[in-house]
């Protein structure tokens, strides 16, 4: 199994806090976000390497932070995308499809938005989305605020946890249930996501993709509970500056 980390956005909305640091290596609490990440998928049952793919302005940042890594037990694989501004960019279908392609990856992908912190476990998620393969099965989360839930996709599920609805960022959201970046793709779904990107010519936005694919296969979702935080803005990672220990 691989833990695929999202990493090749350029931070634009976050500026302030440094111009040439890529929100994954954001501090918190005097750690790199995604160190927070590693913390998390180290123990998962089969894990044997954890890629990241980022772009070409963050490329050596984190090359560098890869061999820092020492005590983290599997292998770290540092993928550039190869684009150098914002306007190039893959978006994270384009880049988690570039990244499984260039690392030749035959198995099963856990994929973690490189935004994301969080103190839950995720083995019961895992056990979870084992359990539904072949079937993809996404990460969920109550916000608990309409008003926040417009910036997510908003999933609904039935009594079997299957997506029965997905709404990327509505103006009126149903609930507050939101999708995270946080997918179990399991090995033989893989080709659903080139499939995906020739049929709709969009690979910017992962919750697209999830849209399309609960209408053609079956999709789960798992709710999470705890603490987690998007680091999508300023103000965001400040409140997780404040609340997360």
């Amino acid at each position: 199994m691989k833990v695929l980390i999202l990493a090749a956005g350029y931070g634009t909305r976050l500026y302030a806090l440094g111009k040439d640091t890529p929100k994954a290596l954001l501090r918190i609490n005097d750690r790199p976000l995604v160190d927070y990440i590693l913390d998390r998928v180290k123990d998962i049952s089969g894990l044997d390497e954890l890629i990241l793919v980022t772009n070409e302005k963050f490329y050596s940042v984190f090359q560098k932070w890869a061999d820092d890594q020492r005590a983290f037990p599997h292998a770290i694989r540092i993928i550039n995308d190869g684009t150098k501004t914002p306007e190039e960019r893959l978006g994270s279908i384009g880049d988690i499809e570039f990244a499984l392609k260039d690392a030749q990856v035959n198995d099963d992908v856990l994929v973690v938005g490189g935004d994301n912190l969080f103190d839950y476990n995720i083995s019961e998620f895992i056990k979870f989305a084992r359990t539904k393969s072949p079937s993809v099965s996404i990460g969920l989360y109550d916000i608990g605020d309409l008003k926040e839930a417009t910036k997510f996709g908003i999933a609904a599920l039935d009594k079997e946890a299957k997506v029965v609805s997905f709404e990327e960022k509505p103006e009126k959201p149903p609930s507050t249930l939101v999708a995270m970046c946080f997918y179990f793709l399991p090995r033989n779904s893989l080709g659903l996501l080139n499939e995906y990107l020739i049929e709709s010519e969009k690979s910017d936005t992962s919750g697209d993709y999830i849209r399309w694919l609960y209408q053609k296969h079956s999709v789960y979702g798992f709710q999470f509970t705890g603490k987690w935080y998007d680091i999508g803005s300023v103000e965001a990672y400040q409140e997780a500056q404040r609340k997360f220990k």
